[in-house]
């Protein structure tokens, strides 16, 4: 994507016609290949449903493909320019905007009362909806929590978690001793620093006079990535990478890394490094800065798009219909933690920790700016660069007015 992204649109449109010229089916058995986003299942269960899908879909053979979400947005992109693109995509639910701009994305509107769309959460629904276009199918909700290593906590004598952003640093600093981080979070963990940045009255760009400006130059910013710096300095984490890299899951599944920022389905992640840390991992809100209102927090998830150079349409539309159907929406929530695609399936995580204190901060959720032009912004990864420079110790004032200045550009291109 890039700036390039708003220049490949032209392109876009022509491979999109290309496809379209192309048979949507062939002969033969059906191979389906699908791109599921690193973190989204855990492989027992991608595993249990390839499986099981084979079997009650005689000829189709699915290549599920696992894909990093660093640089995702070039990959996509690329693939909807392409005669050759994967059969569904699973993409975040802030991007559909971006993607389908490029006439790349086949329209699924006459499918959405087929998916029950009346009962979809709109937090999901909406942004896969353009210009009265239905292009993303939602398929699960998610919002970021503190998980905590229980034991950690007890041994440094800390028996509630922090309401609190000063008892949260406080808490922090008790837990980083002895050869333990207090917390591991990274230099580039950019989602964590636009709630702090929220709950100071701030925004990441703002609109003025029918044009988007970046704001991350204003004092409420800069308060939220001052609160950034002296959270993150409490760990050992690279100042220079994002959670992928390496994953936190890995991490924090060696037993020395006392809190992580991240979606409550990740414990599942840590347990499949290291089981024997099964019931000793806790969860709380992000502390606000009062203890009577949590952090405020990016409340995300992820839509399945189908390229309109998919050769298999009917084929992928079924797929599509399962893995955002009841069933393994329900094993979804259960495995990951997650929020399902559907209002009435709400219920199947009553009682559990992670959802619950995922829920609390949810009531103050927030997105990213509503604009097709945000996807771009995110694949330039400005503000991740944004964050190193001042975490390893340039201006914070000047480097916020450059990428401020980034940002406005990027999101008035082409308006």
């Amino acid at each position: 994507m890039k700036n390039r992204i708003l220049a490949l649109a032209a392109v876009f449109a022509v491979a999109a016609c290309g496809a379209a010229e192309e048979p949507k089916t062939s002969a033969g058995p059906a191979k389906l290949t699908v791109w599921i986003m690193d973190g989204s299942v855990t492989q027992d269960l991608l595993k249990k449903f390839e499986t099981e899908y084979e079997a009650a879909h005689k000829g189709v053979d699915l290549d599920i493909q696992i894909q990093a979400w660093d640089g995702i947005g070039e990959r996509v992109t690329a693939a909807l320019a392409s005669t050759d693109a994967p059969d569904v995509i699973e993409v975040g639910n802030t991007q559909v905007a971006q993607y389908s701009a490029s006439g790349g994305v086949t329209d699924l509107t006459a499918k959405v009362a087929e998916l029950k769309g009346e009962d979809w959460l709109p937090g999901l629904a909406q942004p896969g909806n353009i210009d009265g276009k239905q292009y993303g199918i939602p398929w699960y909700a998610a919002n970021r929590v503190v998980v905590y290593n229980k034991d950690l906590f007890a041994r440094a004598g800390v028996k509630d978690p922090p309401k609190t952003r000063d008892e949260w640093l406080n808490i922090t600093a008790k837990l980083n001793k002895g050869g333990n981080q207090g917390i591991y979070l990274t230099g580039q963990t950019w989602y964590a620093l636009a709630g702090f940045i929220w709950d100071e009255g701030g925004d990441l760009a703002v609109q003025e006079g029918g044009k988007w400006k970046g704001a991350l130059d204003t004092p409420q910013a800069l308060a939220g990535m001052d609160f950034y710096k002296r959270l993150q300095v409490l760990g050992k984490g690279p100042k220079d990478a994002d959670e992928a890299n390496p994953p936190q899951h890995e991490v924090f599944a060696q037993g020395k890394v006392a809190q992580i920022i991240a979606v409550p389905g990740i414990a599942a992640r840590v347990l499949e490094v290291d089981g024997k840390l099964k019931g000793k991992m806790g969860f709380f809100p992000i502390p606000g800065k009062t203890a009577d209102r949590p952090g405020t927090v990016f409340t995300g998830g992820s839509d399945l798009i189908i390229p309109a150079a998919s050769r298999r349409q009917e084929a992928a539309y079924e797929l599509v219909r399962a893995l955002a159907g009841e069933q393994f929406q329900t094993e979804l929530a259960k495995a990951m933690s997650f929020v399902p695609n559907r209002t009435s399936l709400a219920g199947v995580l009553s009682g559990d920790e992670g959802t619950a204190a995922m829920a609390k901060g949810a009531a103050g959720g927030r997105a990213t700016p509503n604009t097709p032009n945000w996807a771009a912004v995110e694949a330039t990864s400005v503000i991740k660069q944004y964050m190193t420079a001042v975490l390893t110790g340039a201006d914070p004032a000047t480097e916020a007015k450059k990428v401020s200045e980034t940002i406005t550009t990027t999101l008035n291109s082409g308006s």
